[in-house]
């Protein structure tokens, strides 16, 4: 089987998009469903604080792993600019550097992970009786963070290729083992939240393999050969400038999700419960963001390379109206629909009311939340990611923190944890407003 290189270079442009967009909305779907099954059967089988302990996590293996996440982001950059350019030579370099570094950078996150867990767990004031669950899942989580790490790697190489198809195949098996190994472990065997987490990095392995051997089956310029993966320097540097502006903004948000995580926790289980549920279902209102900012990344950084950037601005403008439209379209639907979808989590009438209240806040302004990505990988993919950066820091991060203190010092109430949202995502989308129109291009 052969990698599904797609140059995005020719064309129709909506065409190319929504072709290479549709696989990666499927994917990020099928791994949101298996994200969802870990809530759902620990929530229905295991109940309310162990469903609190998975969902409190969440937040914080975003910090953990936003890093090389974001330096994944950036390497994906440097890998589609070569690729259309059919610089073969680099692209190749660039692949195996790649490679190389994140199996470094496992190794690192895994012994962050397993030593830090419990200080970062008490620093974000996990109620004690939640804390011995967090912590089982959340160590076993990073145990497996070689599958975590290396599945983001091979994934963002093969899209930068232009195949969007090998994931989505890949990504659907690793689910169904996820959620099969849920159930049999969960239910049949009795097993607790650390089974949740065992089933997740097992089928992120699968997944990681597959990509894997998918690459080093290759006869075109990327073939993986395994006694190429090393370190080359001048690429590292090259990676590493289009990717930890990306990093340090997936991990600033981290921790100022944690910070909210962190005032969620005072209002106790069922509030950590009913947020967490809700969280779950945000994600799949994020999966056409997710989708097309990949897309618009890829075909940005693609056109760029073969020097058309009339072309690039067109597919980018056309990527931003369609993740702005359809998220928000999603985000109305969750707001209708959260008592039955929170429901699905849990029946539990105190943890629903919770994750009810956070919808109707959050639900209507989704579209801010997909332009500002949208924005954000257009600049990506132009080699300019110490703006959004900077962006994200500033509005997701430092007002964040700063409007949660004051708020939750003066009136203790969560209202206000549910609306540091939509307000940092309004602020963010200012912003890129302002700078469109005074410089009159996107890039």
């Amino acid at each position: 089987m052969a990698v599904s290189q797609k140059s995005m270079t020719q064309g129709t442009i909506w065409k190319q998009m929504v072709v290479f967009a549709l696989p990666i909305f499927f994917s990020n779907l099928f791994q949101q469903l298996y994200n969802a099954a870990d809530s759902l059967i620990v929530g229905n089988f295991l109940g309310s604080e162990a469903l609190a302990a998975v969902s409190s996590s969440g937040n914080l293996i975003f910090m953990m792993i936003g890093l090389f996440n974001g330096i994944a982001l950036g390497a994906g950059v440097v890998i589609s600019r070569y690729f259309g350019a059919q610089d073969h030579e680099n692209l190749r370099i660039a692949i195996h550097t790649d490679v190389a570094f994140g199996l470094i950078m496992s190794v690192v996150l895994t012994v962050l992970g397993v030593v830090l867990a419990p200080f970062i767990l008490e620093l974000m004031g996990t109620p004690e009786t939640v804390m011995p669950e967090s912590l089982k899942y959340f160590r076993v989580y990073f145990a497996g963070a070689l599958g975590l790490v290396m599945y983001n790697i091979f994934v963002g190489i093969l899209q930068s290729l232009g195949d969007s198809k090998h994931p989505l195949y890949y990504l659907i098996i690793s689910s169904l083992i996820n959620i099969v190994l849920d159930y049999v472990l969960i239910a049949w065997f009795e097993m607790g939240v650390e089974a949740a987490a065992f089933a997740t990095i097992l089928s992120q392995f699968v997944s990681a393999f597959l990509c894997m051997r998918l690459l080093h089956k290759s006869q075109e310029s990327y073939h993986l050969s395994f006694r190429e993966v090393r370190i080359n320097k001048e690429m590292l540097r090259e990676i590493l400038r289009n990717g930890i502006p990306s990093g340090i903004q997936n991990s600033i948000t981290g921790v100022a999700n944690v910070v909210v995580q962190s005032n969620i926790n005072v209002f106790g289980a069922m509030a950590m419960a009913g947020c967490g549920a809700y969280s779950k279902i945000e994600g799949f209102a994020f999966l056409p963001i997710m989708s097309f900012n990949n897309a618009i990344t890829t075909f940005v950084g693609q056109n760029l390379g073969a020097r058309q950037e009339k072309r690039a601005q067109k597919g980018a403008i056309f990527g931003i109206v369609c993740s702005v439209v359809i998220a928000e379209m999603i985000g109305i639907g969750t707001v209708l629909f959260a008592n039955q979808l929170i429901l699905l989590f849990d029946n539990n009438p105190e943890v629903i009311s919770f994750g009810v209240a956070r919808s109707q806040i959050a639900g209507f302004f989704f579209c801010l939340l997909a332009f500002t990505h949208a924005i954000s990988a257009v600049k990506r993919g132009a080699g300019q990611p110490m703006i959004p950066m900077m962006v994200m820091i500033v509005s997701w991060c430092i007002i964040r923190v700063v409007f949660l203190s004051v708020t939750g010092y003066l009136f203790h109430n969560i209202q206000f944890v549910y609306w540091v949202y939509p307000l940092t995502w309004g602020i963010s989308s200012l912003y890129y407003v302002y700078d469109i129109i005074k410089h009159r291009e996107l890039f």
